[in-house]
């Protein structure tokens, strides 16, 4: 892939000092018996990225007698030093000459990571973007930076960690990775300290610029500390690090909404309406445990009925995923059919009052989201509390857990037998994952 990598690898790393005790630079801190750069530069390779420019600071000599021109390690490395510290963009000053004119990405120094950058890059050019950022659910986005997307996934703001947040919000992190058109060296038009999200990408968003997320469920962590680094190593040996790179085929726990992970009161349009079942949180965080995937699949069609606007359901996905990251959880996607085939209701949105492929038991938004994340059918899971929920399943491949809650397979729309037939959500995680692979990804 002609692609240019430049890593901010310049950090003094203060919260690791027990760790580098002013010997190493940050970005050299050993995970696993080998330096976190190290990490990163395979990690370029093996997706074909193999032209480098590491910008550095505090013990730069450290790095460069480790990597040197980075032969020996079948790349190219370049580095630019910066003799005061610059901020996580006074360097695109000095960038501008050393990049080529084709998209770059860019990388934090302190970053575990395995990304199918392929995918990303593809993404950016095939949204004509300015700027990429990569974005991802954590079970901390109370106290994480995100990013607001509109439906089209165009940012439309920061909010930062420090905001006091009064509103429903989306678990979209912002993860310390980008892709960049070279034009945004550009707008650093002095060799002085600047701030990539305060003064570059803030005001782009502001001035209209295509700024873009890249949502993906793929390992990427600031290691910065050294709590996240036993983490990290934790991860490191259960494989969750290349397990959930897309490159490789995942599985997934796909999950109805509606009388699944919310109590089931009919047809849910308003979000004060919207509770969660009180073990929702708790199978999520099994899935999230688990190294698989766990993504909503559900039927609106209140949006078709007239009852509510498209806004009105993603409000409440919003509150969703506030709740579920209060509890330390996230679901890595949702995805809904707003539409309705029959005709005649008071208040029906004619424009959504139509015949479509995602509507369940259809499978258009099973194969989205297949398509989207690598998804291997034939080792993932459907749970819903519906016959229609388990006809989905079977229609798309996979095997199937009805839930004793909500309908309960009350609607007996479909005569269909479950692989599983469960308590609540909770119950049917677990005996997915004891029956699948005892919980392993």
């Amino acid at each position: 892939m002609k692609v240019t990598a430049v890593i901010m690898a310049g950090g003094k790393g203060t919260r690791l000092a027990e760790l580098t005790r002013d010997e190493i630079p940050k970005p050299m801190v050993p995970v696993a018996g080998k330096p976190l750069l190290l990490w990163q530069v395979e990690r370029l390779k093996e997706n074909g990225i193999t032209d480098i420019v590491m910008v550095i600071g505090h013990l730069s000599e450290k790095i460069q007698e480790f990597f040197g021109d980075g032969a020996q390690f079948g790349v190219r490395i370049r580095y630019f030093l910066e003799e005061t510290p610059l901020g996580t963009a006074g360097s695109f000053f000095y960038l501008n000459g050393m990049l080529a004119e084709e998209p770059f990405l860019m990388m934090s120094g302190d970053l575990l990571f395995d990304v199918d950058f392929e995918r990303m890059v593809q993404f950016h050019k095939e949204k004509g973007a300015a700027a990429t950022l990569f974005v991802h659910p954590n079970g901390h986005p109370f106290d994480s930076d995100l990013l607001v997307l509109d439906e089209n996934d165009r940012a439309v703001r920061f909010d930062s960690k420090h905001n006091t947040r009064d509103y429903w919000y989306d678990n979209c992190v912002n993860a310390g990775i980008f892709v960049f058109e070279k034009s945004i060296c550009g707008r650093v038009k002095a060799p002085e300290k600047c701030n990539l999200e305060n003064d570059i990408l803030k005001a782009m968003i502001e001035e209209g610029e295509p700024v873009f997320g890249y949502r993906s469920p793929e390992y990427v962590k600031d290691v910065g500390t050294v709590d996240r680094i036993s983490q990290a190593l934790k991860d490191i040996e259960r494989g969750f690090i290349s397990g959930k790179c897309l490159k490789k085929k995942q599985k997934c726990i796909f999950l109805d909404r509606d009388g699944t992970l919310n109590q089931y009161r009919g047809l849910v349009y308003r979000e004060e309406d919207f509770e969660l079942e009180p073990c929702a949180a708790e199978a999520v965080r099994l899935i999230n445990g688990s190294g698989r995937l766990g993504i909503v699949v559900t039927n609106q069609p209140v949006v078709a009925r007239g009852l509510c606007e498209m806004e009105d359901v993603e409000r409440i996905h919003r509150k969703m995923a506030t709740l579920f990251g209060r509890e330390g959880v996230y679901l890595d996607d949702v995805f809904f059919c707003p539409h309705h085939p029959d005709k005649g209701y008071p208040e029906e949105n004619p424009a959504y009052k139509i015949p479509c492929a995602c509507r369940k038991p259809k499978i258009g938004m099973i194969l989205e989201a297949a398509e989207k994340y690598h998804i291997d059918l034939s080792q993932s899971w459907m749970v819903g509390d519906t016959t229609m929920d388990i006809q989905t399943g079977i229609n798309a491949g996979m095997r199937t857990a009805l839930v004793l809650t909500g309908e309960a397979g009350g609607d007996k729309k479909y005569d269909v037998k479950p692989d599983l037939v469960c308590r609540d959500v909770l119950e049917a995680v677990k005996m997915i994952l004891a029956e699948s692979d005892g919980g392993a990804a």
